[in-house]
């Protein structure tokens, strides 16, 4: 590998611990739409929507449809209701994941090129990254929703790629996801820092990273 002159980051579960932030959501939706469970079915109910959102992997359109369906409503919500309520108010509960400012302050001031690249709908990807202050950090910052790629498709990388103006040999991707992030990057010809939060890695996959971390912070022994 040549000297690195460019980092790509993930947002979600990478920059933002999106954890936190959907946890923080469903209690809040729980709270307004669910004030007549008592706290602890009110817990169980938050868990609930968490294990179908799948840490965000669901078609967010078959999840609201389920949520509508299956959750134990005094005054039922449709679907389009609870996207909209999504829609409105989820990138509020927005967090930075642990030590994400620092090392990406860490990377600026040592003279890398930084770059974003998320899949999801344009407003609630910049929704996020200005509540978190994240985007004066990126010379490019590419969103599947504004692009009409997704990832793993290795061109979302490329085009990223050009827009920092660096070669894939000379980038690293950091990211939490070992297809969407770690496969895909490989794929366009990055090295790879794969970020181990919530999914197991996948033997069959035909790309491994270069690095595995569990904080962000361990990226300063590395770059």
């Amino acid at each position: 590998m040549r000297k690195v002159q460019a980092l790509l980051f993930d947002l979600d579960n990478t920059l933002m611990d999106r954890d936190h932030t959907f946890r923080s959501f469903s209690r809040k939706f729980v709270q307004d739409f669910l004030g007549h469970l008592e706290p602890g079915e009110a817990e169980r109910v938050v868990e609930d929507i968490i294990l179908r959102d799948a840490d965000g992997y669901r078609d967010k359109d078959g999840f609201f449809a389920e949520l509508s369906d299956v959750l134990p409503w005094q005054k039922p919500l449709s679907a389009i209701d609870i996207r909209a309520y999504y829609d409105k108010t989820y990138i509020t509960h927005g967090a930075l994941m642990k030590h994400a400012a620092h090392i990406l302050e860490y990377c600026r001031e040592r003279g890398y090129i930084l770059g974003l690249v998320t899949n999801g709908k344009k407003d609630i990807q910049y929704g996020k990254i200005d509540l978190l202050q994240l985007r004066g950090y990126f010379k490019a910052i590419v969103i599947s929703g504004e692009v009409g790629i997704s990832k793993p498709d290795p061109e979302i990388y490329r085009h990223a790629l050009d827009r920092l103006g660096a070669a894939a040999e000379e980038t690293l991707f950091i990211g939490d996801h070992p297809v969407n992030d770690i496969w895909g990057a490989a794929k366009a010809g990055m090295e790879t820092i794969w970020l181990k939060r919530n999914h197991p890695w996948d033997e069959q996959l035909d790309a491994l990273p270069w690095k595995t971390i569990h904080e962000l912070d361990e990226l300063k022994t590395i770059i």
